[in-house]
């Protein structure tokens, strides 16, 4: 590698909107993010199914589907 190009790697801190605090290396001493892994709804099972215009029900209708999934 040449020298006095790359910028330095040395230990930083990613913090969360919700508190968060994660140690990790970085080429920046502070990064902030918005959601992380601990208050992602995907990762927390908090994730809703979204019907954008009826596209599920048209599903559950077309292949007889119920709510509980057996049709």
């Amino acid at each position: 590698m040449k020298e006095a190009i790359h910028p330095n790697y040395e230990a930083a801190v990613i913090k969360c909107a919700c508190g968060e605090v994660i140690d990790t290396r970085s080429t920046k001493k502070e990064i902030k993010v918005e959601i992380c892994s601990k208050c992602h709804p995907f990762f927390t099972g908090k994730q809703k199914l979204v019907d954008s215009g009826g596209r599920v029900t048209k599903f559950n209708k077309k292949f007889g589907l119920t709510q509980s999934g057996q049709g």
